[in-house]
Formats: C-alpha cells, sequence, structure tokens
C-alpha cells in the first residue's frame, strides 16, 4: 500500500492515512489502499479484534485531494464517484465486525471528518480541528455527514457547520459531545487511543454485538430495535465469552475474554 499504512499490535489494527505531503488528503490510491487494508483486518488469520484509525504527521486526513490526476480524468458527475469508491469502503466500515476507535491528531476536513466520526470511539488531541468544508468549494457535505452530524450533535449545529464551513475546534468538539476523549497533544493523543483500542481488542464478543445494535438503531423502529436486541443477546449468551464472564463473577476475578 503507498497511501494508507497498516501494522498489527497484538490484537489491534493501526491503520494511517499515509501521505503527510498533502495533509493526507484523499486521492485515487488511497482510496483503493484503504479499501484493501480494510479487507485485511477483516481477515480472520490477522486475529485483529479492534481498528484504530489515525493519520501520518500533522495531519488527520484533509478531504479529497482535488489535485489528484485522476479527478480530472473521471467521468460522470461528481456523485458518481461517491458511489463507485466512497460507499462501498464506508459500507465495509459500518459492518465491522469489530469496534472502530479513530485518533484525530490533526485537520479532519471534508471527508476526512466523516471518516473521523465514525469511530465508535473517537478521541483526539487538542491540535485537532474538524472542519466541513464543502460549502466553500461549492459542493454539500458527503462521506455519511448529512446522516451522522444531525444525530451525533443536533441539527442546528450540523446546519451551521456545514453552512458556515467554519472550523471546529476539538475542545469545541468533545464539549458538543462529538469527541468522546481529548488529550493535551499527539504523543498524549496516540498511547490513549491505543490504551482504549487495547481495552476493546481484550473485551468480550459483545462489544461487535453492541456495535451492530446501535448502528442498525438509526433506521429501526423501536418494536424493532426490540426484536434485534433479542436476537443479539441470543448470540451473545450463546457465546464462550459470556460464560467466562459469569465464571469469573462468580468466581470474584477478571474474566478472560477472547472474542469466542
Amino acid at each position: 500500500m503507498q497511501r494508507m499504512s497498516l501494522d498489527f499490535d497484538g490484537k489491534v489494527a493501526i491503520l494511517k492515512f499515509n501521505h503527510p505531503e498533502v495533509m493526507n488528503a484523499v486521492g485515487s490510491q488511497m482510496l483503493a489502499d484503504f479499501a484493501d487494508a480494510v479487507r485485511e483486518v477483516k481477515d480472520p488469520a490477522k486475529g485483529a479484534r479492534c481498528l484504530l484509525l489515525t493519520g501520518e504527521g500533522r495531519g488527520f486526513c484533509a478531504g479529497a485531494n482535488l489535485q489528484d490526476e485522476s479527478r480530472a480524468e473521471r467521468k460522470g458527475g461528481a456523485g458518481d464517484g461517491l458511489r463507485s469508491g466512497y460507499h462501498p469502503l464506508l459500507f465495509a466500515l459500518r459492518e465491522l465486525q469489530m469496534p472502530m476507535v479513530t485518533a484525530v491528531n490533526g485537520a479532519a476536513a471534508g471527508v476526512g471528518m466523516s471518516f473521523a466520526v465514525m469511530g465508535d470511539i473517537v478521541c483526539a488531541s487538542k491540535q485537532a480541528f474538524f472542519l466541513q468544508a464543502f460549502a466553500r468549494i461549492g459542493l454539500i457535505p458527503d462521506g455519511g455527514s448529512t446522516f451522522m452530524l444531525p444525530r451525533l450533535i443536533g441539527w442546528g449545529r450540523a446546519m451551521e457547520l456545514s453552512m458556515l464551513a467554519e472550523r471546529l475546534p476539538a475542545e469545541t468538539a468533545y464539549q458538543w459531545g462529538l469527541v468522546n476523549r481529548l488529550y493535551e497533544d499527539n504523543d498524549a493523543l496516540m498511547a490513549g487511543a491505543l490504551e482504549i483500542a487495547r481495552r476493546l481488542a481484550d473485551g468480550p464478543r459483545s462489544i461487535a454485538l453492541i456495535r451492530k445494535a446501535y448502528w442498525n438503531t438509526w433506521q429501526n423502529s423501536f418494536e424493532q430495535q426490540l426484536d434485534l436486541e433479542a436476537q443479539l443477546q441470543n448470540e451473545a449468551g450463546a457465546s464462550s465469552d459470556f460464560a467466562e464472564g459469569v465464571k469469573a463473577f462468580l468466581e470474584k476475578r477478571d474474566a478472560q475474554f477472547k472474542g469466542q
């Protein structure tokens, strides 16, 4: 992979946007590498049980690379590239059978902000900022922003970010609930985010099921969600991790989960 780097720290897959010369802006090569990396992370043989996504250098991801030569050669409307390139990747991230932590170390702009807020746990340093940059170049938010933001921070704030296209500092994003954990600098960010990722990776099989339940709650009715809870509880209750959890509770010790 040229524009993404992937390493495995035990059960944690550490995936980085890797084009710091352009603040990790997404070009066609990066998009292809990202999709390849997600497929590798999903490979059971790799043993990953949590994905940690961050950026190399000073930025997390500055959005789409407007200087990407392939953009000029692409035929069709601006939205067609979303359907063929970004949407399959976003669906793959949503369907991951493991938790996803994002460590926002700098600019998270445009679709980079979309990737950042997809994290189940969003970590950021005080050097980070978020930017719905689309209106600055005459486009609309994409990458799922118009779905995620109203649900995460409310209608009014989502409209404000999207229409005014102003920077949202990490500290304000933390106050709004867009960021779960805020760190003083990028060194502390990576240490803290990795600690969270390892904790999730050591958790029970039900962590992935919790993720699935919450992703589905945005589209389900109350009745459908209750039924899904029952289905997923059956799956969790049949796992060896549940048996281990109960046994550890009764024996007054820490459970040793295996993700099974």
